[in-house]
């Protein structure tokens, strides 16, 4: 198995994947930056400047899409992946929708960036991946790595590139996160470990106290010498 390049110095790395590109991700990306912390965000891209607004709780929420304009200046010393055109489930589309819509996403996006782009998310909730839709891309794209959204305990890094499993869903799992973060800090492991972080950044609109929360955990995983800080390509690949 070929490990990543920064994993000739060091044994840990921690990195963060973000979904949607919402406007709330001006205030996250203010907060990584604060910890340097990175992160990739994963954007529809025909889903741009779009406006919208969801219900949690009683409250209304807005679910306002970046402008196409702001994403190359916002996400500068991040990386921007593909989270397909407009958010389907691939599982339910043809070989050939499947590769369109990852294909065209990443040409849009490299366009707004100015780099070439190998990452994605895949989108919706649920079974929103499989072995069919993971070789799809595998064969058919320039895309070398795939999120799920599949939660695993195991730190270690993973074979299966096109499924790739993260370990915690952000703020709404924040104990298990906190908890996951403290044993990440104190383990000091003999072959490569990597703490992957997932989730959206509107949800942290859900309750008054989610932002603070966040922070609290930057806090705990940030500044260490001992790991690595990078986006998802430059931990996975």
């Amino acid at each position: 198995m070929m490990y990543p390049e920064w994993t000739k110095k060091k044994k840990k790395a921690v990195t963060f994947s973000y979904d949607d590109g919402v406007t709330q991700d001006f205030r996250l990306v203010e907060l990584l930056n604060k910890y340097n912390l990175k992160c990739t965000f994963n954007i529809n891209s025909e889903l741009l400047g779009t406006c919208g607004r969801l219900i949690r709780n009683g409250m209304k929420i807005s679910h306002y899409k970046v402008d196409p304009a702001h994403v190359k200046m916002l996400y500068e010393g991040h990386e921007v992946a593909v989270h397909t055109l407009d958010h389907p489930n691939l599982t339910s589309l043809s070989k050939e929708e499947i590769i369109r819509q990852v294909e065209e996403d990443r040409k849009n996006l490299e366009e707004l960036v100015g780099y070439p782009i190998v990452g994605m998310a895949y989108p919706c909730g649920g079974v929103n991946n499989d072995d069919r839709v993971a070789e799809i891309i595998k064969n058919n794209t320039s895309i070398k790595y795939c999120r799920t959204i599949t939660n695993t305990d195991s730190f270690d890094i993973q074979e299966n590139l096109y499924r790739f499993n993260p370990n915690v869903y952000h703020v709404l799992e924040f104990d298990r996160m906190m908890e996951m973060g403290k044993k990440f800090v104190e383990m000091t492991p003999d072959k490569p470990q990597v703490f992957y972080i997932w989730g959206h950044s509107y949800e942290m609109d859900f309750e008054s106290d989610y932002w603070a929360r966040l922070e609290e955990f930057f806090k705990l995983i940030s500044g260490h010498d001992d790991i690595f800080y990078g986006t998802n390509k430059e931990v996975l690949l």
